[in-house]
This record gives structure tokens, sequence and C-alpha cells, in this order.
């Protein structure tokens, strides 16, 4: 029987470095679920998903269990993303990128399908990332992380009409962006 979170952090706190891994472990999924569906894939997200790890691991002697691991480490991917996208959106009001494209050779089929998909999905990104910050999370939270509207709840500490509600206006703006195909 696998131990339980209260087990692991018990001998986490005592400096057992193996009950720590098991924790990465038992939640690296759901914080990186949580993380790329904030943040989109890339370098940003991976580090992202790491310092959660790494807060928690500082944190230890300070977490109290008042809410579950899972909840409390999904709070903390969640505030990191919402910094992280804070600081790009600062970054990209200073940059703008102008490197020009590149050429390739006329793409196969396969690439063409690839392409598509590609591009169906960078749509959906874009639509994903053209909503208010605490809708996105809202939305990432309930659909990409698969969490009930109360877990959703207690993880963004707010009352479950407002996630009701919030996810109902992302969804609106979701339809709006992404037209009679998305």
């Amino acid at each position: 029987m696998a131990p339980t979170d209260d087990a692991l952090l018990a001998r986490a706190r005592g400096g057992d470095e193996r009950a720590f891994a098991t924790i990465v472990d038992r939640y690296e999924q759901r914080v990186a679920v949580t993380v790329i569906g904030m943040l989109g894939p890339g370098v940003e997200a991976e580090e992202t998903g790491q310092e959660v790890f790494v807060r928690l691991y500082r944190s230890l002697d300070r977490f109290r269990g008042e809410a579950a691991l899972g909840t409390y480490l999904t709070r903390i991917a969640v505030n990191l993303s919402l910094t992280a996208l804070n600081k790009r959106k600062r970054w990209y009001e200073r940059f703008v990128d102008l490197s020009p494209g590149q050429e390739s050779a006329p793409p196969t089929e396969d690439a063409l399908d690839r392409l598509e998909r590609g591009q169906r999905d960078a749509r959906v990104r874009k639509a994903l990332d053209s909503l208010p910050e605490d809708q996105r999370a809202v939305v990432v939270l309930r659909w990409l992380d698969d969490l009930s509207t109360r877990e959703t709840a207690e993880v963004l500490t707010i009352p479950e009409g407002t996630v009701m509600s919030r996810l109902s206006r992302a969804m609106d703006r979701l339809r709006r962006e992404l037209g009679p195909d998305g």
C-alpha cells in the first residue's frame, strides 16, 4: 500500500529525500498540466513546474495541511504561472520580435496534417491566452486538470458561484474567439 501524503510529508520533514521524491512523482503530472495550461509548453512552463516543488520543499515545515497536498501544489502552480504571465506581458511590452521567417522545402501530406493540427492548437492557445487571468485559471483547472467546481474554488480560494460565472464568461469568450469551427 502506498504511503499517504501525510506520512510522506512527515518523512520529508525529517530529511528523507526519497519521501520528497515520491511526492514529486505523485504530483508532477498534475502540476505540469496546470502550468502548461496556463503558460503553454516550453522552458518557461518547465521552470515554473520545478519552482512549484522548490517552494514546497522550502515550506515543508510551514505546510499545515489545511488543504490537501494536491490542492496546495495546484495553488502554488497557479500563482507562479500568474507571476510568469505578468513577467511575460511586461517583457513583450518592451520588446518586439523582428526575426525574419525561415524558408523550407515543400511540406509532405504528413507535415501538412501536423501543420493543420499545430495551427488549430495555436488558435486554441491564442484564444486561451486572450482570456483574463482569472478566467484562464478557472478553465485550466476545470478542463485540463479536471477538477470539480468545489476543488477549483478551493485552489483559487473563491466561492463556487464565482468559479461557475468565470467559467461561463470564459466559454462565451472562447466561442467568439474560435468561431463555429472552434
